[in-house]
């Protein structure tokens, strides 16, 4: 089979598409012929070897990734029959190994995908999607809020918009650059949708001059943080609440205020990264639990998770452009 290894750290370069051995299924596994494989900003920390994350650094050679979605084609022994030849969806948890036309990975960790439901965009929700049943859990929304979505051309962010505009809620989804904002448009003509590109200087104000004073934010989704985050938060009324939940920006958007600063202006600030998304991903029951229920609703159209193809071959080319914020959606390899 074809994957892409890593044998040393560094740049998106060093992961190379190569020719390697078929992996056998162990017992209670199963083998998954893959027709989509997902990439995280996760894959990229892991792939430098420069920062830290929830995922200790993996022995190298590797074949990273930890999304796939395919054909269930072999079994180990003592697996259920069953499960062979069935269209399948895995998150393969900390074990490497997704990026690859054949993945290993135990059976317990399978869902079957629902009728309808494609393999890309069932890579999307069995990670982006389960992160973004948690953070739309502890966030809480309703009818009457009005919300403010950072990166809401991105996978969370893009599912977050569709979530709360059903609910009712005005929403603003603010993405970084013209075409961005412009995806972010596209998702509901309704206007109680305002699309706004965060690059664009004073773009807040204008945001602001939109909603009217009698309908301040009540809610920041922020996975960018750095000076949009600062921008966002200043958008909310007294009592409101900033939800952090990534910072792709590099800086986390709480760092941007002094120690008290928020708190005199009435505003709660939150994380929802490590130990706070314990609560709801701490044990293989809950992330399962996410995990169906975001399966669950992209099968029904309730969410369509925004979804951005590469070439197996061109992983490199795909961190390349997750690293730069070059991607809309789910960033997903396809062998």
């Amino acid at each position: 089979m074809h994957a892409v290894r890593l044998h040393a750290f560094g740049p998106p370069e060093n992961l190379r598409y190569e020719e390697v051995p078929d992996p056998v299924p162990g017992p209670g596994q199963v083998r998954i012929a893959a027709a989509a494989c997902g990439v995280h900003l996760v894959d990229t920390i892991l792939r430098s070897g420069t920062g830290t994350g929830p995922i200790p650094p993996p022995d190298l050679p590797t074949v990273p990734g930890r999304e796939v979605a395919g054909t269930v084609d072999a079994l180990g022994p003592g697996t259920d029959p069953s499960w062979l030849g069935r269209r399948v969806v895995a998150h393969l948890g900390t074990v490497p190994g997704g990026y690859a036309e054949l993945a290993v990975t135990e059976a317990a960790r399978l869902h079957e995908l629902p009728d309808g439901l494609g393999f890309p965009e069932a890579v999307a929700m069995i990670g982006t999607g389960r992160t973004t049943m948690a953070v739309l859990r502890m966030a809480g929304l309703r009818a009457r809020d009005t919300v403010v979505v950072l990166a809401a051309a991105g996978g969370i962010g893009t599912l977050a918009v569709q979530h709360a505009r059903q609910l009712g809620a005005t929403v603003v989804g603010a993405a970084g650059g013209p075409a961005k904002a412009a995806r972010v448009r596209a998702l509901d003509p309704d206007p109680r949708l305002l699309a706004v590109d965060y690059a664009r200087p004073g773009w807040a104000d204008e945001v602001r001059a939109a909603l009217g004073a009698d309908r301040p934010a009540t809610v920041v989704l922020d996975g960018v943080g750095g000076e949009p985050a600062r921008a966002a938060v200043g958008l909310l009324a007294p009592g409101g609440r900033h939800l952090v939940y990534g910072w792709a920006s590099g800086t986390d958007g709480r760092a941007m205020f002094a120690e008290g600063e928020l708190a005199a202006l009435g505003i709660e600030s939150a994380t929802l990264v490590g130990p706070a998304m314990q609560k709801y991903t701490g044990t293989p029951e809950g992330l399962r639990e996410l995990e169906a229920e975001a399966l669950a609703a992209a099968a029904s159209g309730r969410l369509v998770p925004a979804v951005q193809t590469f070439p197996l071959a061109r992983a490199a080319a795909a961190h390349r452009a997750l690293e730069s914020r070059g991607t809309t959606g789910k960033v997903v390899l396809v062998p």
